[in-house]
Formats: structure tokens, sequence, C-alpha cells
């Protein structure tokens, strides 16, 4: 079967991990902001897998990350909400009433989900190539700075990772978190 014209913008490593991803993988990717720990929201094994490998409590809650806001309707109750959200020069997560398909493990102890829509090329060719958003949070153990090589990412997580696709320049900050409904900025 031919390739798509998407698939060929694609190059082999970042078809490698859609299909990773596409099979309930665990990967690490760069983002808009800092190097990501991704799923996909479908695979709550895959979840619960990057919530053990960081260490982290699941009262947390993580986000969905997509390059178009389709991706997020089924996790938020009001999908008319979404056309507030825009990409802006400074990455934001927005929290929005999370739907009742939204897992447990998305929202953590809260009502809410988070979600970041992002126009990263890397992001979008793994939405469009997964169809799916990403289960995404930064690419660390709780309470560590992000990696920023795959030297990291191997202290970090030793062989535990599907598939890496090393981080391609120095992390930025992570992304400012606004819940949508009250303005009140948390991050």
């Amino acid at each position: 079967m031919p390739s798509t014209s998407k698939e060929n913008n694609m190059s082999f490593r970042e078809r490698l991990a859609a299909n990773y991803l596409k099979a309930g993988g665990v990967i690490s990717h760069p983002t808009d902001t800092i190097q990501s720990l991704a799923c996909l929201p479908r695979f709550e094994s895959s979840i619960k897998r990057i919530i053990q490998l960081k260490r982290r409590s699941a009262s947390k809650g993580l986000i969905l990350l997509a390059s178009d806001m389709h991706y997020f309707t089924d996790y938020v109750a009001d999908p008319s909400q979404l056309r507030q959200i825009k990409i802006d020069q400074v990455p934001t997560t927005y929290l929005l009433k999370a739907s009742q398909y939204a897992s447990p493990l998305l929202t953590g102890d809260f009502d809410t989900v988070a979600v970041r829509l992002t126009g990263n090329p890397l992001v979008s060719k793994l939405c469009q190539k997964t169809r799916s958003t990403l289960v995404s949070t930064s690419a660390n153990t709780s309470g560590k700075s992000a990696a920023i090589s795959a030297l990291n990412l191997a202290v970090f997580f030793k062989q535990e990772l599907d598939f890496i696709i090393s981080p391609r320049n120095y992390n930025n900050q992570p992304s400012r978190i606004i819940n949508l409904q009250t303005g009140e900025r948390l991050r």
C-alpha cells in the first residue's frame, strides 16, 4: 500500500515512534516545552506505566497534548469550551471539566482534565499518525529536572521506555496552567 503524503513528511524514527504508541507503548519525545513521556489515552496500562516510571502519585493527573482541538472532544464535558483555547506564545495548559470518558488516571483527584494545544511539528505528526491526543508528562522522575539528553533518559528510566526521540535542544520551561472556568493561574 503506498504511503500517504502525511507519512512521507515523517522520518523513519517518527513513524516508528507512532507505531509504538499505536501498539500501547510508552515513548519519550521533545515537545514545545520539555522532553516528554507519552502514550495514547486509550491504553490504561500505558498510563499506569508512565505513572510508575515517574514514581508519581496518580492523584496528580496528566496532560493531554494535541495539535488540533478535535482530539480533546471525548475528554471534556463541554467541547464548545475548546473554542476558547488557542496556541499561545507561551505554551499554556488549560483545565476544563472532564467528561465521563476521561480516565481517573488522566484527571487524578480532580473533576478537570488538563489539555494543551501545540503547533509543535513532531506532536502534530504523532497525533495525525495515531489519530489521537497524547498523554504527556515531563520526562523525569518526581522531584527531578526534566531530561535534556538521551543519557538523562537512560539514567532515569533504564531500559523501560519503548522508544526515544532524543531531545534536540535544551528544554524550555514547563507550560503555564490556567483553569479555563475560573481564570486562575496555577503555574
